[in-house]
């Protein structure tokens, strides 16, 4: 009689799902690295060309759902969660995509208000790869660049919200909005967050030049809704671009807006006049002025999706999803003992609305920056806006190869605060250890704020153990 070997027990459920989650693991890691090897977000042809030909060999899959589609220069993403929010309070399956990410590029792509998981992610992908081929080697037959890293995720992006599908997707442009590549659909509500000067070699010197690109997703019949807009020649020229297709444009503070809002514990307690309503009583856990504004504008935004600006919307339901944001890196306190903020301002519209929200949010007696900044930002400027609010400052470089050398930011930093103010730390975790430090000197109540870029508030949210968004 033959002996055989002794038989293995099959794998139990425990070990299938362990063995199953390893594999989508591996493959996330060899999908993600084919993604980054395209060219990145700020080395772009502006065109829609590439984008318009995969979505129409996918079946234009952008088409399946409606959109709020959100522009502006600062505050998109924010206001793109406070709409995401509400409307997911209100009981619609929601889709979004913001950019950039702090930690994975699948928080760019949410499903339900988190982070899309990495099976459907891969499956979207796996829907569009063929046409984003296919759309490379036509391009490179006429002598013109593969699809970038951004027109892919967006490509992945409308492919999971028709597949699911989502009853609505907020969208937030990643950069401008004629030519942005989110913008091949047709939005029944577009948002514009305030105008300012960023993104120059790509947009324009001017407020007025950079309204012209981000007007481009104001369509016809659609009603958009703007922001306080600081420069009028840019409010003209989206009024100007409403009239032209026929849209509907409604402004805060002439028809919608904060009507009051103070300081409280883990936010602030709003009240706002709708296009519908005046909405009284409202907590926001985020910080600022401008967070109260973006409010405004998503709560605009909502009654114009849901109702075309003449339906209220119920007030425990608004109440509920504001109550329920999330804005990662975005004056967020993400260690206690000493105090740690950490914010994503990254151009000197970004570091007023911090400097003003530090100011009235927070009393620190002693309050110390670490400030790292991409080489192609207006590095002076900002740091002259945030001086008043820092005592001192330690400059690092963060982990993007973008980012400026610290020797450099420091001279520039010693110029502004004087340089008994400026210690310079090339090592972004030595530089947050320094500052906790500085800001502990003498038993103070101190606190540390990190800023100076969206990869900065990144990096440190990641030394300190936190990357849940």
């Amino acid at each position: 009689m033959r002996e055989d070997g002794p038989v293995s027990p099959a794998p139990d459920a425990a070990q299938r799902e362990a063995a199953h989650a390893l594999e989508v693991r591996k493959r996330m890691r060899e999908v993600e690295e084919s993604i980054l090897a395209r060219a990145p977000e700020h080395d772009l042809e502006p065109s829609l060309d590439r984008i318009r030909a995969v979505m129409e060999l996918a079946g234009d899959p952008q088409r399946t759902f409606p959109v709020v589609h959100v522009t502006g220069t600062n505050g998109k993403t924010s206001t793109a969660r406070i709409v995401e929010s509400v409307l997911r309070e209100m009981g619609l399956k929601t889709g979004r995509f913001t950019s950039p990410h702090l930690h994975s590029m699948l928080e760019r792509i949410a499903v339900a208000g988190r982070p899309i998981e990495a099976e459907r992610f891969l499956a979207a992908y796996d829907d569009v790869a063929p046409f984003i081929d296919l759309v490379d080697a036509r391009s490179a037959e006429e002598g013109g660049p593969r699809m970038t890293y951004f027109e892919v995720l967006v490509a992945v992006a409308y492919a999971a919200f028709a597949d699911l599908p989502v009853d609505v997707a907020v969208v937030e442009v990643g950069m401008g909005g004629a030519w942005d590549a989110t913008n091949v659909v047709d939005a029944p509500v577009s948002v514009i967050t305030p105008i300012d000067v960023d993104h120059r070699h790509f947009l324009g010197d001017t407020p007025e030049e950079i309204a012209g690109e981000k007007s481009g997703i104001i369509k016809p019949d659609a009603i958009t809704v703007s922001a306080v807009q600081p420069d009028l020649a840019a409010a003209e020229v989206l009024v100007d671009r409403a009239t032209e297709v026929g849209a509907r444009i409604v402004f805060e503070g002439n028809d919608f807006g904060v009507t009051a809002h103070d300081v409280a514990v883990g936010g602030q307690q709003l009240s706002l006049r709708g296009l519908a309503a005046e909405y009284p009583d409202l907590f926001l856990p985020l910080h600022g002025t401008h967070q109260a504004q973006n409010a405004a504008v998503a709560v605009a935004a909502v009654e114009a999706f849901v109702g075309g600006g003449e339906q209220p919307l119920d007030i425990e339901v608004l109440r509920a999803g504001l109550a329920a944001v999330e804005s990662p890196g975005r004056l967020e306190i993400v260690r206690r003992s000493p105090t740690v903020l950490v914010d994503a301002a990254h151009n000197p519209a970004g570091a007023r609305a911090l400097r003003d929200a530090l100011s009235e949010a927070f009393t620190f007696v002693r309050l110390v920056g670490v400030l790292a900044v991409m080489r192609d930002k207006d590095a002076a400027e900002m740091l002259e806006l945030l001086e008043p609010v820092l005592d001192e400052v330690v400059v690092s470089r963060n982990s993007s190869p973008r980012s400026m050398r610290a020797a450099e930011l420091g001279e520039i930093a010693s110029d502004i605060f004087g340089e008994h103010r400026v210690t310079v730390v090339d090592d972004l975790p030595d530089a947050l250890d320094r500052a906790a430090g500085l800001a502990d000197e003498g038993g103070v109540a101190g606190g540390v704020l990190a800023t100076g870029s969206v990869v900065t508030a990144a990096d440190v949210r990641m030394l300190l153990g936190t990357t849940e968004v």
